[in-house]
């Protein structure tokens, strides 16, 4: 392609390109290498570095063989003679390399690969350059040798690869969603300008944020935790509930969450999103009913106090004082299948002194029991022998009584 392009010009570069590096132990710079064979004699004078001067006798005959090849013009040929960067540049468009900002000389390559050069190379801090030898490590490749080139030579040679783009993606380095205008020749961007970027497009590139992130990454707040549990308590005994598992959310995230992302540009903003909202969202109205009606947020006592249901364990539970439940015969279920939930028990100073799964069964055993140990603890609170018969209480006797 080179030679198509630059013609008989090309050929010592073709040559060289093609054989052994003819300098030990040299920096990276082409352009030694080039000096070397026009004048072998005046290099080894000039350069303080060992010259295989077989090595560089092959590579004159070959460029010489080339030149008769290459035809002195072609269409493919370029209107004027082209610099020994512009040639490398056609030899490998795809290992143009862009200085990244930082103080280690690392190149992002028009073909996407990432590559290094020694910190003391002559190179090291150039803009652009043209890597044609690479040491073929996969992650970061590093530059053995490379040449200088100027931006007005790549845009004289590639003009018509080089194009405007509006970027708006997720960066995994920076954590947020990046919005710009590039000016790209494959992955390099020559220009750069702020870009305000549609809703739309903030909202999917944070879509990509989360799916790099993980739903751990999100808003979990108390109140979504619990709307989760409770739909997935009642999905799993068979009611038409949508599926809240890690799988299913991950697989919908376009459908339930992505709406309410245009605004989260950031890894911070991200997990700042309680997901309330965007859970409920799944919901239809009836399903809320169904959800409120057998997985309800609290347990209504005799009283009429509501005590918040804990669904994050294995067994819905709540806590509360055991007097509370005086005259309740039968034990608080929750689900269509009714699933009974796993009742703490209080002392008057709010202590665990049982733990059930069986009122009834607790009234008619361990009730006596405990009865016994709480009377002499608190006189002042009522522990009647028959509990079950007996009117549910928050209130202790007046002292003296």
């Amino acid at each position: 392609h080179m030679l198509l392009r630059a013609g008989k010009a090309a050929a010592p570069m073709a040559a060289l390109l093609a054989e052994r590096d003819p300098i030990r132990a040299a920096t990276s710079d082409l352009m030694l290498r080039l000096e070397a064979l026009r004048d072998p004699d005046a290099f080894e004078r000039a350069r303080p570095y060992a010259l295989n001067r077989a090595s560089v006798e092959r590579i004159r005959q070959e460029a010489r063989r080339l030149e008769r090849l290459a035809a002195p013009t072609s269409p493919a040929s370029l209107a004027s003679p082209t610099s020994p960067a512009e040639q490398a540049a056609l030899a490998y468009p795809d290992r143009i390399g862009q200085r990244r900002k930082g103080d280690v000389a690392r190149f992002l390559l028009s073909g996407g690969k990432g590559a290094v050069l020694d910190p003391g190379d002559p190179l090291a801090n150039a803009p652009l350059i043209v890597a044609t030898d690479l040491d073929g490590d996969p992650r970061e490749a590093r530059i053995r040798q490379a040449i200088l080139l100027p931006e007005a030579s790549l845009r004289r040679l590639f003009a018509d690869q080089i194009a405007w783009s509006d970027i708006c993606e997720w960066s995994r380095r920076d954590g947020r969603v990046l919005t710009r205008q590039q000016e790209r020749f494959g992955a390099i961007a020559l220009a750069d300008r702020a870009w305000a970027a549609p809703t739309d497009l903030l909202a999917r590139a944070a879509l990509d944020g989360v799916r790099d992130l993980g739903l751990g990454a999100l808003g979990w707040s108390a109140a979504a935790q619990r709307l989760r549990a409770r739909v997935r308590l009642l999905h799993a005994q068979g009611s038409d509930l949508p599926d809240l598992a890690d799988a299913a959310l991950i697989d919908g995230l376009e459908h339930w969450l992505m709406p309410f992302l245009a605004a989260r540009r950031t890894a911070g903003a991200l997990k700042a999103l309680d997901l309330t909202e965007p859970l409920q969202s799944m919901l239809t109205p009836a399903q809320r009913q169904l959800l409120d009606r057998l997985a309800p947020q609290a347990f209504v006592t005799p009283l009429g106090r509501s005590v918040p249901i804990d669904y994050s364990g294995d067994a819905p539970a709540i806590e509360l004082r055991l007097q509370e439940l005086f005259g309740v015969t039968t034990h608080p279920t929750v689900g269509p299948k009714r699933l009974a939930l796993r009742l703490t028990l209080l002392s008057p100073s709010a202590k665990p002194i049982q733990i059930t799964q069986d009122l009834p069964g607790f009234w008619a055993t361990s009730y006596a029991d405990v009865r016994r140990d709480m009377r002499g603890r608190y006189p002042r609170h009522p522990w009647p022998e028959n509990p079950h018969e007996a009117d549910p209480t928050q209130r202790a006797k007046p002292r003296g009584t």
